[in-house]
């Protein structure tokens, strides 16, 4: 048994670092990942910069991936370590997306078995569901109910009833002190948010970079699905 664990150990092991490396080389635009130790390859931390023209928009979410021995055969854990309003994270931070729920036939969750996790999918589109979560909360199956009922009255009044907003709003202005003490720039603009992790480059702020990646008119208004293709995304609707 023992031999059985630490065969998986190593081919987890070796999964992950390569992850990490693949992330490191071609991040996901909005995130910026670290080991929470470097002698620990399960354990990573996750900064979240909320999206541009979003509820989150400024906003610094720290948040950590627990992976286990059997990795990728099984999903990781997404914990947020900030505190989150939304529908699908419940009060301990804790993510409830199909894509983390193990790849089990249970027909009360609602959910499909391919709608679940399976050792095709990867952190990237783990990050890219949570973002897609973030926007567009699933509130078939709430992971907490009164943000969820919350939601449904602000998209319900077509935004009149702010209440889901504000809320949001007040969390992601307190996290510009742990950005501040962490000495992190929040990119706010939708060409600084795609900018930064684009394409790694030693001088990521020179106008040179910006220029050579950017035309001018695609950073004025805006456009430009330069982040992430929702098609992509792992997102679904149940």
């Amino acid at each position: 048994m023992a031999q059985h664990d630490h065969s998986h150990v190593a081919s987890s092991q070796k999964a992950l670092m390569l992850e990490m490396k693949s992330l490191q080389e071609q991040p996901v635009e909005g995130f910026k990942i670290t080991l929470v130790d470097e002698a620990d390859m399960y354990n990573w931390e996750v900064a979240i910069f909320g999206p541009p023209n979003t509820h989150y928009e400024g906003g610094y979410f720290k948040a950590r991936i627990k992976f286990p021995i059997d990795y990728p055969y099984s999903p990781p854990a997404f914990r947020f370590l900030t505190k989150m309003w939304h529908p699908n994270i419940y009060e301990n931070g804790d993510v409830c997306i199909s894509i983390l729920h193990p790849p089990v036939d249970d027909p009360q969750s609602g959910e499909l078995p391919s709608e679940r996790w399976n050792p095709t999918q990867n952190v990237r589109t783990i990050l890219l569901s949570v973002i897609s979560l973030l926007n567009e909360p699933n509130t078939f199956s709430p992971a907490n109910v009164d943000a969820s009922v919350m939601y449904r009255k602000w998209r319900d009044s077509k935004g009149k009833d702010r209440e889901y907003v504000e809320i949001i709003r007040k969390q992601v202005l307190a996290t510009k002190a742990e950005a501040e003490r962490d000495g992190v720039k929040v990119p706010t603009t939708l060409a600084e948010y795609c900018i930064r992790t684009r394409a790694p480059a030693p001088d990521e702020g020179s106008d040179l970079f910006y220029d050579y990646y950017y035309d001018d008119d695609d950073v004025e208004d805006g456009d430009g699905d330069c982040c992430y293709d929702e098609d992509d995304s792992g997102n679904e609707e149940s």
